[in-house]
């Protein structure tokens, strides 16, 4: 039997320069943010969507796996080569094509790093909102792929609400067009959204039309201080009763703020029991004129203390603080378990209570923060890796997490998709009837089950 490394050898005779078998690549191709690694049999580094075509085209011939890879930034496995294969990174892929201040699109490679993207259009007065927290390194194809979301959510929504149009090259190396270029587009089934979030299990996308919107001339945010989480809850609650809408709404718990005062040297930090970020944009005037009425309805609810943020420069230095949250847990010498699951809005007290209690159960910390607007928290529970009843308590506690979030109606998943890492309650989170759904479409797509083998369908 011919193995994969034999025939991949055959493909990189027809694409020179592009198919890498080198150890130390192989290696750094292996993994991303979470724990499990597996190595491929070769790395592909296409230059162009002809590229793609003809290595899926092999690929599929041969029944050789192909596992497409952005920036590798992912917390849950999906980008690992569990079965071998090839991997196929979208790296070189990496050009704005064009950005049409007229028509409010832009068109992009799926190796265009966010940041420099968002960077890109704002020097046009244009604005590409969603903003996922490792964005100074992921790829526009790595948020199309799990469905990207941020801070900014909450009011603008996530990758899915501002992609137009895809080029996809299918399994079978087939090239297809879905969507377009304008804002409206009816016509037939929604295609497009079909391969947002597919985790790279229907299709590799190597080109995306995105929806592109003015930029807010001006924003300005509240950081404030609680002496509990129920003030905190219930003070974001009061903002969106009173008909505000912010851009972002992030709010923190005890543990994971007194980690970033001893990361950061914040006293204020270290004195609360949970933290609240209020973000708003918009109109200078208007955002000027909304702010003090903000602060007047938090107010109402007891805070230690309010800071304001008037511009880009004030309010960077807010956000600094709350990118550094998970830096600062990882400096605590613990392993961090990233869980991102999402709970209807009503239900944020009761989550983080639940937390509460489940920490002293399990007898490990329980950090919570995250995009508490729409009700996307990440729970984290950190552990000491080499201690394996630590580690069994922690896979006890998550069995326990998403059950009770399923229970309230939630999602096990708001951002970082199923991958690996949650594959064993993929079977909880939908019905048997949607799971046969999810294997029809890919069954149909992929046949040989060649693309991203081994993940959750």
């Amino acid at each position: 039997m011919i193995s994969a490394k034999s025939k991949l050898l055959r493909l990189k005779k027809i694409l020179r320069g592009e198919i890498i078998f080198d150890a130390t690549a192989l290696k750094n191709y292996s993994g991303d943010k979470w724990f499990a690694v597996h190595q491929p049999d070769a790395v592909a580094l296409p230059r162009s969507t002809k590229s793609v075509s003809v290595i899926l085209s092999f690929a599929n011939q041969n029944k050789i796996p192909v596992t497409a890879r952005g920036g590798g930034y992912g917390y849950v496995g999906g980008c690992v080569p569990i079965r071998g294969g090839l991997v196929l990174s979208l790296e070189r892929m990496n050009r704005i094509l064009e950005i049409n201040a007229k028509d409010f699109v832009a068109v992009v490679q799926p190796g265009v790093i966010t940041e420099h993207f968002q960077n890109a259009v704002e020097k046009l007065d244009l604005f590409y909102p969603p903003d996922p927290a490792s964005r100074a390194h992921n790829f526009i194809g790595g948020n199309i792929a799990t469905n990207a979301g941020g801070p900014r959510c909450l009011k603008y929504g996530v990758t899915r609400d501002y992609v137009l149009g895809l080029e996809v090259v299918l399994a079978n190396g087939t090239i297809v067009r879905v969507g377009g270029r304008t804002h409206k587009n009816k016509t037939g089934f929604d295609l497009t959204k079909l391969f947002v979030g597919s985790e790279g299990l229907l299709g590799i996308v190597t080109e995306a039309t995105l929806k592109l919107i003015p930029l807010p001339p001006f924003r300005a945010m509240l950081a404030v201080g609680f002496s509990s989480m129920k003030n905190a809850v219930d003070a974001l609650q009061s903002i969106l009763a009173a008909g505000f809408l912010p851009s972002a709404l992030e709010l923190a718990d005890e543990f994971t703020l007194a980690a970033a005062a001893k990361h950061s040297g914040s006293n204020r930090l270290g004195v609360c029991k949970a933290h609240l970020i209020v973000e708003i944009d918009g109109q200078k005037n208007s955002v000027c004129g909304e702010l003090p009425k903000i602060e007047k309805v938090i107010r109402k609810h007891k805070p230690l203390f309010v800071e304001r943020g008037l511009g880009d420069a004030e309010c960077e230095k807010i956000w600094q603080i709350r990118r550094e949250f998970s830096t600062a847990l990882r400096a605590s010498g613990l392993t961090k378990l990233n869980e991102d699951v999402v709970v209807p809005r009503g239900r944020l007290e009761d989550l983080f209570r639940f937390t509460s209690r489940l920490q002293k159960k399990i007898n490990l910390p329980i950090a919570c923060f995250g995009h508490a607007g729409d009700g996307n928290i990440h729970v984290n529970i950190m552990l000491d890796a080499n201690d394996p009843a630590a580690v069994k308590r922690a896979e006890a506690a998550l069995d326990e997490l998403f059950r009770q979030v399923l229970a309230w109606n939630g999602a096990i998943t708001g951002e970082h998709g199923i991958g690996l890492a949650k594959k064993r309650w993929w079977p909880l989170a939908v019905s048997k009837e949607v799971q046969q759904l999810h294997r029809t479409l890919k069954k149909n797509l992929d046949p040989s089950d060649i693309l991203n083998p081994g993940k959750f369908v």
